[in-house]
């Protein structure tokens, strides 16, 4: 059984599937241009002629190959059409000129010429008019065909992919709305505030109003795919602000760059999740520095993020936990929203706890274009 598993795997793994596929595709494509299956199954597979159905599969097959996986990722996804269309041209015609050998193959193995079977003779004259005819038609079709394939694969990976940002976006928000909005959590900083009225009333206006637009941030604003960083930036310095009422042992020192920040926007809660367990598992020395150090930078689209906490010997297993959201369920999210454009680095050690995230951002226009894709 483990046998067969395996050989099913590299039968997949090579696309060998592929193989059939072309074989039935170029005996239906015969069998239309003749009008008859019985006959088309005969030339192809009974009679010399296999050798010119082969040439007719083998050559717009690699014309397939060649569009779907060097012309169009090199050429036409960065834009430079002029030269996809001129290479996808040169593709067409060397894949019908290499068909017609395949006439001249099947003449030979019947004994025969090709002037008698087919009425060609071999000249460059002969190659253009058979080339321009059968072969050519049988290139384009071949390449209509792949091209039409891979869109509707790739629409169909792109509508699991959005249902799966979405489950795994609602299922993040309900962990988060859970964790940092139960009633303990909302206990705290009411009853942080509530201490500052007496002591510092300013202060607890200033608290309390961090306070409303956490809570405005999380219910209303980050129900899109994507929010603006300044809105994500805005919402981890209240959150923090709140956390550092709750947590006066502890040391937060943060140097955030707001200054290329506007043109660019983010997944909500991405960055929260490291934040939020920072400060879940910082260290509660009573004698010994207590500190989270937090820097975020933005280098054109390229946003660096560092984040790191100190930590005790006892909590040094337990901080990878992230929260109770948990470090597979942040690298998932990571997965689906920035597949390729990210990099994440994490680093724990016994008196420290280090996060290092570097992200391709998309401008708001880009984003909603990318999405479309």
């Amino acid at each position: 059984m483990a046998t067969f598993i395996s050989r099913q795997n590299w039968f997949i793994r090579y696309k060998l599937y592929h193989i059939p596929f072309w074989m039935v595709y170029s005996y239906l494509l015969w069998a239309l241009t003749i009008g008859s299956l019985y006959e088309a199954a005969h030339e192809q597979y009974f009679s010399t002629l296999w050798a010119k159905c082969f040439f007719y599969m083998i050559f717009p097959a690699f014309a397939v190959y060649f569009n779907l996986y060097f012309l169009i990722p090199r050429y036409l996804q960065k834009g430079r059409y002029s030269w996809y269309i001129l290479f996808l041209a040169l593709t067409i015609v060397a894949s019908s000129y290499l068909i017609v050998p395949g006439y001249y193959v099947s003449a030979w193995l019947a004994g025969r010429t090709a002037k008698e079977m087919f009425g060609i003779t071999f000249s460059f004259n002969s190659f253009f008019q058979a080339a321009k005819t059968d072969p050519l038609r049988s290139t384009l079709a071949a390449i209509t065909l792949g091209m039409s394939v891979k869109l509707t694969k790739n629409w169909i990976e792109g509508q699991r992919r959005h249902q799966a940002l979405e489950k795994e976006k609602l299922e993040t928000e309900l962990k988060f709305l859970k964790y940092q909005f139960n009633p303990h959590f909302l206990f705290n900083s009411i009853n942080s505030i509530f201490f500052l009225i007496h002591k510092n009333p300013d202060m607890a206006s200033e608290s309390l109003a961090k306070f409303s637009e956490l809570l405005r941030y999380q219910l209303y604003e980050c129900n899109d795919q994507q929010i603006a960083l300044s809105k994500e930036i805005a919402y981890l310095e209240n959150f923090i602000e709140l956390e550092k009422l709750r947590q006066n042992k502890v040391t937060v020192i943060m140097d955030i760059d707001e200054q290329h920040v506007q043109h660019l926007d983010i997944a909500p809660f991405i960055l929260m999740t490291f934040v939020e367990n920072a400060f879940k598992h910082v260290s509660k020395y009573a004698d010994q520095p207590n500190w989270i150090d937090i820097k975020l930078s933005v280098d054109q689209q390229q946003l660096d993020f560092v984040i790191s906490n100190s930590t005790s010997t006892d909590k040094s297993t337990d901080v990878v936990n992230y929260g109770g959201i948990g470090l597979k369920n942040v690298q998932r999210r990571l997965e689906l929203v920035y597949p390729g454009k990210h990099e994440l680095d994490i680093e724990n050690d016994n008196d420290r706890f280090k996060v290092k995230l570097q992200l391709m951002l998309a401008e708001p226009v880009l984003s909603s274009a990318m999405q479309m894709v």
